[in-house]
């Protein structure tokens, strides 16, 4: 039964790609889908790619260990912060300047928005270099749940996986990437919930559940768990952290309206809240279901979740269960993909090196970038050089912690500026480097929050030392017309 869904997934997505390969005729189709998306595409595809593997696997194992049911508070805040208040504040604001300015990358934005090419070079560059081991993680967390249900070598399943999302990144681009996400996100909801009835059906339900978890050590069932601090740091790592993150920003330059923004809003944080919340609660049960009392019982934290599910789960269900995994990976790692490439592509090549390239010698170029993209994240995944959590915590905080500041304030006010942006992306990088110098990956979401603050606090303070942008540029980027309907 296990073979049967997940060949019928693979071969959904491969349909998928080719038909939306038909309906792709120029490089804003691939990228942004015309910017014709409408609000369960987008929300759809926000919340796939805001879940992959590593909340599965990795994150909901490990901070289910670490902090118990506690953990619960960061699918919430995900929820709450990384959908309903990001949507709210930054939704409609990035889709109607980006139409204004005419741009279709984050790069891009930067260097209309702040009128510097420069920064574009070193966003674009940020964004290929780290999120490639975003990706890693993703392939690895996919890695370690496909050994341990087929059987198959690890290497192998990860390299099966990586020809998948080529394949359907390469033909379907965006367009294709949001049309299978509704599917993904489909599957995820009923896994979701299956997953659920059936994990919680072993333990007796989740009131039983609870009384021996808290049998084990009661902090792992009180409200902030025994780790507040830490527990605080991830929640703002992935909440606040997503409003810097170019493949999450990349789906509101694709929406077509203000009305697609707002139902968005509302389909996306039910999304987050049932996967998020349910993710983290359930990994949290691990020391019941399991009866260990140390994660290098099971081959170390990043199984903690996948021998779960196989202790708990009927055969057919772990079927499912790995297409649920396996959709929430695959939408983001297309996003990864898409945003990774585009950034070389219509950012350094196209817009520095190459502008007279034509628009089809750009996607025929993005679409190799992919490859070189696919392939350099299983070259770090292989080598499996950190958990799934530090390699996660590591890109996403310093992504985030460049981009964050400028973009949420170039979107924001008129007064941000490119001094303004410079000094916060650098901050932001900054602070990431010499701290990961200092205290060591391990504390990666400690590091990403700080990143991320350097970088929120020193825009604004830099650019109100600096003159202000011509009135023009920020008139016509501020602007409110038909954009905005």
């Amino acid at each position: 039964m296990k073979w049967v869904f997940l060949s019928l997934y693979l071969a959904a997505i491969v349909v998928i790609a080719v038909i939306s390969s038909r309906k792709i005729k120029s490089l804003d189709d691939y990228h942004l889908g015309g910017r014709r998306m409408g609000p369960w595409l987008s929300a759809f595809a926000y919340g796939t790619t805001y879940f992959s593997a590593v909340i599965f696997v990795g994150y909901a194992g490990k901070l289910g260990w670490s902090f118990g049911t506690a953990s619960t508070w960061i699918g919430i805040g995900n929820a709450l912060i990384g959908s309903a208040l990001a949507w709210m504040v930054l939704g409609n604001r990035t889709r109607v300047m980006t139409q204004r300015l005419n741009a279709t990358t984050m790069p891009e934005f930067f260097e209309k928005r702040f009128e510097s090419r420069p920064l574009k070079i070193a966003v674009a560059l940020v964004i290929f270099v780290f999120l490639v081991p975003y990706s890693a993680s993703v392939y690895q967390g996919l890695g370690y749940l496909f050994e341990a249900t087929f059987g198959l070598p690890f290497e192998l399943c990860m390299v099966i996986l990586a020809a998948f999302t080529l394949v359907a990144v390469f033909l379907g681009g965006y367009l294709g990437s949001a049309l299978t996400d509704v599917v993904q996100g489909v599957i995820m909801i009923v896994g979701i919930i299956l997953m659920m009835f059936f994990l919680f059906g072993k333990m007796g339900g989740v009131g039983a559940a609870l009384d021996q978890l808290a049998s084990i050590d009661e902090s792992l069932v009180s409200p902030l768990g025994a780790d507040p601090k830490n527990l605080l740091w991830m929640v703002c790592l992935t909440s606040f952290g997503v409003w810097g993150l170019p493949q999450m920003v990349h789906k509101f330059y694709a929406i077509k309206d203000a009305r697609s923004v707002r139902i968005g809003a509302v389909v996306s944080t039910a999304f987050a809240l049932l996967i998020g919340g349910c993710a983290y609660f359930s990994g949290a049960f691990s020391r019941v279901v399991l009866g260990i009392s140390d994660p290098a019982q099971v081959g170390g934290v990043d199984m903690l979740v996948p021998e779960m599910l196989f202790a708990s789960m009927p055969d057919w269900m772990l079927g499912l269960i790995l297409v649920l995994v396996l959709s929430a990976s695959m939408s983001t790692l297309q996003s990864l993909v898409m945003v990774s490439s585009s950034a070389i592509s219509i950012d350094l090549v196209k817009g520095v090196f190459r502008p007279e390239m034509s628009d089809r010698a750009v996607k025929n170029l993005m679409r190799g970038l992919c490859a070189a993209f696919v392939v350099l994240s299983l070259v770090v995944a292989l080598s499996q050089v950190a958990e799934i959590v530090t390699l996660m915590s590591m890109s996403w905080g310093t992504v985030a912690g460049c981009i964050l500041g400028p973009y949420l304030f170039g979107v924001l006010t008129k007064r941000a500026n490119k001094i303004g942006a410079a000094c916060g992306f650098g901050a932001g990088l900054l602070v990431s480097v010499v701290l990961t110098a200092a205290l060591g990956t391990a504390q990666s979401p400690f590091i990403g929050c700080m990143a991320m603050l350097a970088s929120v606090v020193v825009t604004p303070a830099a650019s109100l030392l600096a003159p202000r942008q011509e009135e023009a540029l920020l008139n016509r980027a501020f602007a409110r017309g038909s954009a905005a309907k």
